[in-house]
């Protein structure tokens, strides 16, 4: 650029191009062709500006860019993470399941047909002794029935669809308070939780799950409290507000002691528009929430509009 610039610069003094040029303008002075260089000059400085915004404007958007895709790589690594902690997760859950449905269902449901097979075969047996083997037959089935109850509940929460979010709630938390006696734990709930769908409700339930399970794992908490509101705002849309907090001792580095749980709630939660906040400080417990909308319906307008 410089050199053409500098190459035009000597072609016009060896052609006296400013002396030739106002020889020529000089016989058209109506047309004020003088005055054309200064239109140029403005007009180069336009052009200069203009292509100046547009370098800046560039520079912003690639900016932007690389933001985004350095968001966007960390978003899939830590889908990757989830996932692969997620297929560990699943797979240790069956290896339980089985090893629950060998060890308890398995010898329980053989020791049945051996007492079955002994009734059969031993046709010279007292009434007693026939009625003690039957009661035997009954203690390993109410027992099986137990584990199968048991596990059927950690499959799918007892009572949610039955008796609804608000008593499955309390169920799961009077679980927990017959498995950690030492914890005072207090259960609110402001509003009648009802129809909130599948997803939310079952979301609900494993946010208070996951709750009970932090707090027993790593908060060592005398008091733990788990809040629910459902309220509405002015357009009518519902809100469930998810609160739990404890008097632990709390944690400096979240992540790295309640790190894929906390991904996890975090993950279903999102997944349903809403949002997950999580706050704690060494000494000083630790308190996560959630907010989930649930737009109305046009069923609930219609129902609230009769109602008026």
């Amino acid at each position: 650029m410089g050199v053409l610039t500098a190459g035009f610069a000597l072609l016009s003094v060896k052609l006296n191009l400013s002396e030739s040029l106002f020889e020529w303008t000089h016989a058209h002075e109506w047309l004020q062709l003088d005055e054309l260089p200064q239109v140029l000059l403005v007009l180069a400085g336009l052009l200069a500006w203009f292509a100046l915004r547009r370098m800046l404007e560039l520079r912003t958007e690639l900016a932007r860019r690389k933001l985004a895709e350095g968001q966007l790589a960390s978003a899939l690594t830590e889908n990757r993470r989830l996932g692969r902690q997620a297929v560990d997760v699943q797979e240790s859950e069956r290896r339980i399941l089985a090893r629950e449905m060998h060890d308890e269902l398995g010898q329980y449901l053989v020791a049945i047909r051996l007492d079955a097979t002994a009734i059969r075969d031993d046709s010279g047996s007292t009434a007693a002794r026939t009625s003690e083997i039957a009661a035997t037959i009954v203690s390993h089935i109410d027992h099986v029935q137990a584990v199968v109850r048991d596990i059927i509940g950690r499959l799918r929460p007892a009572g949610l669809d039955e008796l609804g979010l608000a008593a499955a709630l309390e169920n799961c938390i009077e679980n927990w308070r017959r498995r950690l006696p030492e914890l005072d734990i207090h259960f609110l709930v402001q509003g009648d939780l009802g129809e909130l769908g599948e997803d939310v409700s079952l979301a609900l339930y494993r946010l208070t799950q996951e709750s009970m399970v932090n707090v027993s794992r790593h908060a060592a908490a005398r008091r733990m409290q788990i809040l629910l509101v459902d309220e509405r705002d002015a357009s009518g849309d519902r809100k469930i507000h998810f609160s739990a907090e404890d008097d632990g001792r709390g944690a400096a580095s979240i992540a790295s002691n309640r790190g894929f749980g906390l991904a996890g709630m975090r993950e279903r939660v999102e997944s349903l528009g809403g949002e997950f906040v999580v706050s704690s400080q060494p000494g000083a417990g630790f308190r996560l929430g959630a907010t989930i909308c649930c737009p109305s319906s046009p069923t609930d307008a219609g129902s609230e509009s009769n109602a008026h």
